[in-house]
């Protein structure tokens, strides 16, 4: 597959999912392939994409990565996404994930491709109605497809889940937006109960804390699909909605 061949599907794909896309965008130092913009009622997100035409066997490494972030700081975009017809190596994989960048390998782009083909390739339904034949269900690429993170065999979905809406999912994947949902919700049902059951200080600060607990990685479960994101995420929001809070209940 050529690079703009490349290109062009990942953006239709784009597009599809409700996605403002921009082709070969220019920055002052950097050419992003795809600058993608998802408009939402609380603001636009971003996305930048990069389509790497590779060897099969080749490994796409750190550079590239660490090009694609630097172009995403520029940009303000939310999002890192890195596409190509090969393959990555460990090195990157595991920076993927410590950076929550989207990784999709050459598995995963013909996942895409072979769903995306499923849709465009349903036969129209004829006016005449059939009442003893089943209901063909239309396949519809999900619109999360460039918010979650990576992981190989990108595509793979959890169907025991049911998908979050996408603005929700985006928001709730961004770590400073989950740890400030953390603390509000955690304080907000605690001071609830508190009024209600008539608990003590000491108590309510307790169930704050085991509110925060099993929101932070509750949370990280539902919008995330990567095991380790999911721990290292986790983490990282209750140690900080931890701190928040005690903050709090010693004003």
């Amino acid at each position: 597959m050529k690079k703009q061949k490349l290109v062009d599907f990942i953006a239709k794909v784009m597009e599809d999912s409700g996605f403002k896309v921009y082709k070969d965008f220019r920055t002052s130092q950097h050419i992003v392939d795809i600058y993608g913009i998802l408009p939402t009622a609380l603001g636009d997100i971003g996305v930048v994409v990069a389509c790497k035409n590779y060897d099969e066997n080749w490994k796409v490494g750190m550079d590239v990565l660490k090009e694609m972030e630097m172009a995403a700081k520029t940009l303000k975009a939310s999002k890192v996404v890195i596409v190509t017809t090969s393959d990555f190596s460990s090195q990157a994989r595991n920076y993927a994930v410590k950076r929550n960048m989207k990784l999709i390998d050459r598995k995963g782009l013909i996942r895409i491709a072979e769903d995306f083909s499923k849709k465009i390739q349903v036969p129209e339904e004829e006016d005449e109605e059939y009442p003893d034949e089943e209901e063909v269900e239309v396949y519809t690429p999900p619109s999360n497809i460039f918010h979650t993170t990576p992981q190989r065999g990108v595509l793979s979905r959890r169907e025991s889940r049911k998908p979050l809406a996408p603005v929700i999912r985006g928001l709730m994947q961004n770590t400073i937006i989950l740890i400030l949902t953390v603390v509000a919700v955690s304080f907000i049902i605690a001071t609830l109960l508190q009024l209600a059951a008539g608990l003590g200080t000491s108590l309510t600060g307790v169930l704050k804390l085991m509110i925060a607990a099993a929101l932070s990685y509750g949370i990280p479960y539902l919008v995330e699909e990567d095991g380790a994101v999911i721990m290292i995420k986790g983490t990282i929001v209750f140690f900080s909605s931890l701190l928040l809070l005690v903050i709090l209940i010693l004003i």
